[in-house]
C-alpha cells in the first residue's frame, strides 16, 4: 500500500505541474485555446481518478486491533475538531494568497488553493473524510508544500490508519506533518499536529514533549492553543 500511495501521490504532483505548465504556456500564446482545453480535460480526469484512488484507501476500514494507543488518537480527533474551524481559519486569515500558506504559487493557482482548502474545511467540518483528503491532495497537486494541506491531510491519514490498523496510512501521514514541520519551522500549527501524533507512540514522551515546547515558543493562536491544552497539561507545560 506505501508504494501505492506513493505512486499514486508522484501522478498528482506531475498532473499538478502538467497543468501549470499548460497554462503558462496559454498565457504567454504557445498554446491554443484548443490545445488548453485537451490538457486541461485529460490531466483533470486523471486528478479525479487519482483523488479517487486516495480516498479508497481510508474507504471500508475494517476495525483491528492496531499496534500504537487508538484511544488517544480517537480522543486527539475529538479535541481537535473543536478548536479546528478557529485554528485554521487563523490560520489563512494571517496571510494572503501566495505567501507561505500558499507557497509562493500564482494567482490562479492560488485562488484554485483557496477554494480548495475552504472546501476540504467544510468537509471536515461536516465529518466528510474521504472528501476532504481529495480536496486537500488537490491543493498539494497545486502547491507541493502548502502548509496547511499537508498539516490537515496527514493528521487525518494519521488518524484513520491507527484507528483501523492501517500503518501505510500512518506513515503516510506521519510524512506530511513532518514535511509541513520542516518547511514551515517557525509556524506552530504543523508542531501541534506533530507533538500529538508523537504523544501517541510508544516510548516518544520526551520528543512529543519537546514539540510542544517549541509549539508554545512559536506564540500559537488562542485556538491551536486550546486544542493543545490536553496534552500541556500532560506534560507539565500549561
Amino acid at each position: 500500500m506505501k508504494n501505492r500511495s506513493a505512486r499514486l501521490l508522484d501522478e498528482q504532483a506531475l498532473r499538478g505541474a502538467s497543468l501549470a505548465d499548460a497554462q503558462r504556456e496559454y498565457e504567454a500564446g504557445e498554446l491554443s485555446p484548443q490545445e488548453l482545453a485537451a490538457v486541461v480535460a485529460r490531466d483533470e480526469a486523471a486528478l479525479a481518478r487519482i483523488e479517487l484512488e486516495l480516498a479508497s484507501l481510508v474507504d471500508e476500514l475494517r476495525p483491528v486491533r492496531p499496534h500504537r494507543r487508538p484511544r488517544l488518537l480517537v480522543v486527539a480527533l475529538a479535541c481537535f475538531l473543536l478548536a479546528a474551524g478557529v485554528a485554521l481559519w487563523s490560520a489563512l486569515a494571517t496571510r494572503q494568497p501566495g505567501d507561505s500558506a500558499t507557497g509562493g504559487i500564482s494567482t490562479s493557482a492560488s485562488a484554485s488553493v483557496s477554494r480548495l482548502l475552504a472546501e476540504a474545511e467544510l468537509d471536515v467540518a461536516n465529518g466528510r473524510v474521504n472528501a476532504a483528503l481529495a480536496a486537500y491532495n488537490s491543493v498539494l497537486s497545486l502547491s507541493a508544500h502548502n502548509e496547511t494541506a499537508l498539516s490537515e491531510s496527514g493528521w487525518l491519514y494519521v488518524s484513520a490508519g491507527s484507528r483501523d490498523g492501517r500503518p501505510a496510512l500512518v506513515t503516510l501521514g506521519t510524512q506530511r506533518i513532518v514535511s509541513a514541520v520542516r518547511s514551515y519551522p517557525n509556524d506552530a500549527g504543523p508542531r501541534l499536529y506533530y507533538g500529538i501524533v508523537l504523544a501517541s507512540l510508544v516510548g516518544r514522551a520526551a520528543q512529543a514533549k519537546e514539540q510542544f515546547r517549541v509549539f508554545l515558543a512559536l506564540n500559537p493562536t488562542a485556538g491551536q492553543r486550546a486544542a493543545a491544552q490536553p496534552w500541556l497539561v500532560q506534560f507539565g507545560l500549561n
